[in-house]
């Protein structure tokens, strides 16, 4: 891969990485409601099953749906059918206070898992192999596949950050219910352009 490649690639991990979508607004509601060191599985579980996810992708699975179209459609409601699942979740949230007892955030093993249902991660996945490593050598997957974990830790730890910071203003009831009712309103539209690419 040549230098000016690699530069795009890079780029375009950064931007990909880093702009909304389910795993950042569920890590900013995980760092509101749980703050940043009880969110650091699924910090951890993102950057790895996401990697792995790319990886994956580039050595294989796409082979799938280039021989079984109707395997991608399946796998879009199924995606569909969680996130909305989650969404629901996030806004009727407890407080933390009141739910300490049974709720908690994702662990590193969820937070892997959920790359699997989750349409911007496809999208961000297949886009990256397709333009990066369109030869689908096993060399260049697997430098698409660390560049992407290489940014994601320093970005996913930005958005929790961000929902730490929001929880000092999330002091009341009313508040904290209206910032989780607004994040779940946010992922189910983050859905909308990995559904159209």
């Amino acid at each position: 891969m040549s230098f000016e490649l690699y530069l795009a690639l890079l780029v375009f991990a950064v931007v990909s990485t880093a702009t909304p979508g389910p795993n950042n607004l569920m890590l900013m509601t995980s760092g509101a409601n749980f703050g940043f060191r009880r969110t650091i599985p699924h910090m951890l579980g993102i950057t790895f099953g996401f990697t792995l996810m790319i990886a994956l992708v580039g050595l294989g699975i796409m082979r799938v749906f280039d021989a079984w179209p109707p395997s991608y459609t399946i796998l879009t409601a199924l995606s569909v059918v969680y996130l909305l699942y989650l969404a629901w979740r996030i806004a009727t949230a407890a407080a933390p206070g009141q739910a300490e007892a049974g709720a908690r955030p994702f662990s590193f093993l969820q937070a892997a898992a959920f790359q699997w249902v989750n349409p911007k991660a496809w999208a961000m996945g297949l886009s990256a192999v397709t333009l990066y490593a369109p030869d689908r050598a096993t060399p260049s997957v697997l430098i698409v596949a660390g560049t992407f974990g290489l940014v994601s830790l320093p970005l996913v730890s930005a958005w929790t950050a961000m929902g730490q910071q929001l929880r000092r203003a999330l002091t009341s009831l009313i508040r904290l219910r209206l910032f989780n009712g607004v994040m779940a309103t946010l992922l189910v539209l983050s859905m909308l352009p990995g559904l159209i690419n």
